[in-house]
């Protein structure tokens, strides 16, 4: 079960860690994105949530210091599921369906993150 666990980790960690990369590559885009959104500071917000999502995944993925990668998951999830996929605003079909989407999915890794929680540290194979 070890090996199963750090698979785990691996795939869960890695979303982030992908998705945090992704920031970077497409900041002017998801600048863009995020102003339309009504954030203030827009690419300074995509900048602290990349940063975010890759210490928390890459936190997750080694085992070093899980509580604070997710904590840095959870910084990340609420405010984004909240402010960028409020799919309750949404008067185009489409767009209304892509948020409730993206709602959920950020609510189940909400979920997913914090039963890590309950998972006795230090962790197997993990860095700590």
């Amino acid at each position: 079960m070890e090996y199963v666990f750090v698979v785990g980790r691996v795939l869960f960690g890695g979303f982030f860690i992908i998705s945090g990369i992704r920031h970077f590559q497409m900041l002017d885009l998801m600048a863009g994105f995020v102003g339309s959104k009504g954030v203030p500071a827009p690419r300074p917000a995509v900048v602290a949530s990349g940063l975010l999502i890759l210490a928390g995944g890459a936190s997750i993925v080694t085992g070093f210091r899980p509580l604070w990668g997710v904590v840095c998951i959870t910084l990340f999830l609420v405010p984004v599921t909240f402010v960028m996929h409020s799919y309750w605003k949404d008067t185009d079909p489409m767009g209304r369906i892509n948020n409730q989407v993206n709602f959920m999915k950020n609510v189940a890794l909400l979920g997913a993150a914090w039963m890590m929680l309950a998972i006795p540290r230090p962790w197997p194979m993990g860095i700590e």
